[in-house]
């Protein structure tokens, strides 16, 4: 369903053959696109990225830059289509994958399969929702996005709205990646910490948050729900070691919600 817009955007990045590198427009394209969306509400990295910005487009003639604005326009109508890994399938579409040194991106039909195994039953996630609010995703190889957009369409086919009960922590070591996912999880408001670097040594060079993150404060509430778990869970591991035998013993109300374990539920799932 998204073929005709990502043969049309082949169709557009191939124009600027045979006078630039395929490879390097498309990475281009890639950053210029995601510091845009970037530069329209995080205000504490809009001066260097802007600086970074300037440097791609005065790379290449107006001609070339022009496509830009097309190729995003054609990733808007496929994202309205339904989701996908719609860029992921535009770099295997015009053979990068190759030249990038056998870099391939997850079909988003695997995807699909995995994060419907990740997220369990509508019971599960509901559980998770109802003791902390929201459900946390990490992908330690993200790519352009794939599992993650997957995991946001199989909380969607549940009946539950991603973007406010999703948030995605999202690394890869190919900023080319991040780029492509950002635009993505941009596109589809998935609140999204994205991270450039290295999920096995910790190194990280770059942080990209989306603007469903920053607009719904996101930052703010992921630091109450880290306030708040350990006393809650020191007060279920003293109700637990006690019992309720006195008015002064600290307890956890229980839940009303239906099919909601009175144990503790993870909140956190990982992609990889």
């Amino acid at each position: 369903m998204h073929q005709p817009h990502i043969k049309a955007m082949a169709a557009l990045l191939r124009r600027s053959q045979p006078r630039h590198d395929l490879y390097a427009v498309f990475g281009d394209c890639m950053e210029a696109m995601a510091i845009a969306m970037a530069n329209s509400v995080d205000v504490h990295q809009r001066e260097p990225r802007e600086v970074r910005y300037l440097d791609i487009v005065g790379r290449y003639r107006p001609d070339v830059i022009d496509l830009f604005p097309q190729i995003l326009g054609e990733l808007v109508q496929a994202l309205e289509v339904g989701l996908g890994d719609v860029l992921g399938a535009l770099f295997h579409e015009l053979d990068l994958h190759s030249k990038a040194r056998g870099q391939y991106f997850t079909p988003y039909a695997l995807s699909r399969y995995m994060a419907q195994a990740t997220l369990g039953n509508r019971e599960n996630v509901e559980a998770m929702i109802a003791q902390h609010g929201f459900v946390t995703a990490m992908e330690p190889a993200c790519g352009a996005g794939s599992m993650v957009i997957a995991l946001a369409e199989a909380m969607r086919d549940i009946g539950h709205n991603y973007q406010r009960h999703l948030h995605v922590t999202a690394i890869d070591i190919d900023p080319r990646a991040i780029h492509m996912a950002y635009i993505q999880f941009s596109l589809l408001h998935i609140p999204a910490h994205l991270m450039v670097g290295n999920a096995l040594s910790g190194e990280i060079q770059d942080h990209w948050f989306t603007p469903a993150h920053i607009l719904e404060g996101w930052t703010a509430r992921l630091a109450l729900c880290q306030r708040r778990e350990p006393v809650a869970e020191a007060a279920q591991r003293a109700t637990i070691a006690t019992g309720p035998t006195s008015q002064s013993q600290v307890a956890v109300p229980p839940s009303h919600e239906p099919g909601v374990s009175q144990r503790s539920m993870p909140r956190q799932l990982s992609l990889f």
